[in-house]
């Protein structure tokens, strides 16, 4: 195991990056999350809460990142902060400063800062172009990078600002590509449907959900949190980029409904073919599995399982074998 060191999570209160706390945590390192919500339900919820700092600050305010990085003398930053899809689309104005200029705010304080060795942080598949570009092959670092969302426009301009960072200020940093995310404890949003094929099952309400036939990357939370262990602390000399794609388990709307069904025997799921979906799915990750020794845990089942059960739990449930 690497040094217990510090480590700074930007957005660390939210959904990923609580459970990227809790994977910190679990890995001997101090954790700081830094947020401008200190709501620690999701912490308390994964047993972490008395082991983070909780840090109040806007990720836009560069003097409160600054602060934040100084006081807490963070040697590694995870940078995770963000306005996702439907917000950005929301908020234009909001996403550039929140995503654009609060990255910049994130590589200025690495690169005026000696403490900081690495900024591990989030790109996003959606820098891709819509799944039609790609002829149904799957997709690697080299491939068109064409983003038709606003969110995805930020982060494609991230990675440039990430590759002028680190040549002309020698900034270490590593970016991830992760898809979206599953597992408890999620904020419902644009993909909001894709809880719903566990979430509703798991406590006996029905469910209808189209696009059976499409593929999705179904990537549990605990999994992304491994990556950016990993991203945040993997050996320079062991890099042969800087942009990675990240991915869980690809399969079907319609298999992952068959899969809830064979853990939760009286699911009653619907499923139509109808609708078509807007993203890159498809994501190779050999280059993240050969440089940053990422290996997803959790397939589809056994994520399904441990969502279920968390599911259950809270409602007072009993846990299905």
């Amino acid at each position: 195991m690497a040094e217990s060191e510090t480590v700074l999570v930007t957005g660390g209160t939210g959904f990923i990056g609580s459970y990227v706390a809790e994977d910190l945590v679990e890995a001997g390192h101090d954790v700081v999350a830094y947020d401008l919500s200190t709501d620690d339900r999701i912490l308390e919820k994964l047993g972490v809460a008395d082991d983070v700092e909780v840090v109040r600050g806007d990720i836009t305010d560069p003097t409160s990142v600054f602060r934040a990085v100084t006081e807490s003398g963070a040697t590694r930053i995870v940078h995770l902060a963000a306005l996702l899809t439907t917000l950005a689309r929301d908020n234009p104005r909001s996403a550039v400063e929140v995503n654009v200029m609060g990255t910049n705010n994130v590589f200025e304080a690495a690169r005026s800062l000696d403490q900081v060795q690495r900024v591990a942080w989030a790109s996003s598949a959606a820098v891709y172009a819509p799944p039609a570009n790609y002829d149904g092959d799957w997709v690697d670092e080299e491939d068109l990078v064409y983003p038709d969302t606003l969110y995805g426009a930020t982060k494609e301009y991230n990675e440039h600002q990430a590759k002028v960072y680190f040549e002309d200020h020698d900034v270490s940093h590593v970016g991830l590509r992760p898809t979206v995310a599953y597992g408890p404890y999620r904020e419902t949003g644009g993909s909001a449907f894709l809880a719903n094929i566990v979430e509703k099952p798991a406590l006996g309400e029905s469910f209808a959900v189209e696009y059976g036939d499409q593929v999705i990357d179904w990537q549990y939370v605990r999994d992304i949190a491994q990556a950016f262990r990993k991203a945040a602390f993997a050996p320079e000399e062991d890099l042969s980029q800087r942009i990675y794609n990240v991915r869980g388990e690809v399969a079907t709307i319609r298999e992952a409904a068959e899969t809830v069904a064979r853990i939760v025997p009286d699911a009653d799921i619907e499923v139509s073919d109808e609708g078509e979906l807007p993203w890159t799915q498809m994501l190779d990750m050999t280059d993240a599995q050969e440089d940053l020794g990422y290996d997803p845990e959790f397939g589809l089942e056994t994520g399904f399982r441990e969502y279920i059960d968390v599911l259950r739990a809270e409602e007072g449930l009993e846990p299905l074998q």
